[in-house]
């Protein structure tokens, strides 16, 4: 009995180490993965913080431009 109760145990020890080592191998495959998604993100961001300030600076010329046509206009 106490040896079915130990070949149990270290079934069950065995089986986690399994698990593990595959989960190990398993996050360390997807690393590059992530990492490269990662950076996508980081670059996706980056071009819609870069497209907003252009916009803005797009927006300030124009509203600018119109305001100096008005007084133009006004002034005539």
């Amino acid at each position: 009995m106490a040896d079915q109760t130990f070949d149990a145990h270290r079934m069950t020890r065995d089986q986690a180490s399994r698990l593990a080592a595959a989960t190990v191998v398993g996050l360390d495959a997807i690393k590059p993965v992530v990492q490269f998604q990662a950076s996508l993100l980081r670059l996706w961001a980056d071009n819609a913080e870069l497209y907003a300030r252009n916009y803005e600076k797009g927006l300030e010329t124009f509203s600018s431009e119109l305001e100096q046509h008005w007084q133009h206009q006004r002034a005539a």
